[in-house]
């Protein structure tokens, strides 16, 4: 309602509920941010290159909208409906593992390069893979053994051994490695959409669930629950959820201190 007076509109309208979501979840928009073209079209290209992965993955949350406007600490974000799930399978960590990975995947195949702007992606998917292998028991190598203490009383030494601590590294970066390059797998095979959705994302700097429907068509494993959802996502706040936000380069100096 307050977004809606400051723009002198008489009634709430969908995009005032729109513009209250963003700037409660991803901060206030930054309108003085300066981002020259070359930062714009690679955040343009990494939030697609997210996108075009999650929505070609059964597994990986639906996708229910992309922007590259700054907000908070964030430059862009893809924005995601989870489904609601009590357990969670091998295959649902690593599909979203992969979407989480397509972001810098996008950045390499389109540019040649890569950038700073996945540390929160990097981020996620070393905690995802670490308890994959310490955790969960879902690696092959180490079999079915935690090391997570649920009472919170971890002596001041690891409770495995210097061999173990570098299996479980070892592994870890394979699960990540493997990951990435399924991701690149994925862009390089869908390329002209993915250049599609980010040349579409640089002239609207916003896009929908229905601007993905429109270039890769309807997922064939969306669930009529999450179709819904997804519709009423402005008006639900239990489908309200925190963006996949890519972050701008930072001193390492500087966060240390």
């Amino acid at each position: 309602a307050l977004i809606a007076a400051r723009k002198s509109h008489e009634s709430v309208t969908k995009q005032d509920f729109l513009d209250a979501v963003d700037r409660i979840i991803g901060g206030l928009e930054k309108k003085n941010k300066i981002i020259t073209k070359e930062e714009k079209k690679a955040i343009a290209f990494h939030e697609a290159g997210h996108a075009t992965v999650s929505w070609l993955l059964k597994h990986a949350h639906p996708l229910i909208k992309v922007t590259i406007v700054p907000r908070g600490q964030s430059l862009g974000a893809a924005w995601y409906l989870p489904e609601e799930r009590s357990i969670t399978t091998t295959e649902q960590i690593l599909d979203e593992m992969c979407a989480t990975m397509g972001g810098r995947a996008a950045e390499k195949i389109t540019f040649d390069k890569i950038s700073t702007g996945a540390l929160s992606d990097l981020e996620k998917v070393t905690k995802q893979a670490y308890a994959m292998v310490s955790m969960y028991g879902l690696n092959e190598k180490l079999g079915n053994i935690s090391y997570y203490d649920s009472r919170g009383q971890e002596s001041f030494t690891k409770p495995y051994s210097e061999a173990t601590a570098r299996i479980i590294d070892e592994e870890a970066s394979k699960i990540i490695e493997k990951q990435y390059h399924r991701a690149l797998q994925i862009l390089r095979d869908n390329q002209e959409n993915l250049v599609k959705l980010a040349e579409k994302l640089l002239v609207s700097e916003v896009i929908f669930k229905e601007d993905l429907e429109e270039i890769f068509g309807k997922r064939d494993f969306d669930s009529e629950g999450t179709e819904l959802l997804a519709d009423i996502v402005v008006a639900d706040d239990k489908a309200l959820i925190s963006p996949d936000a890519i972050t701008p380069s930072t001193n390492p100096e500087e966060e240390a201190k």
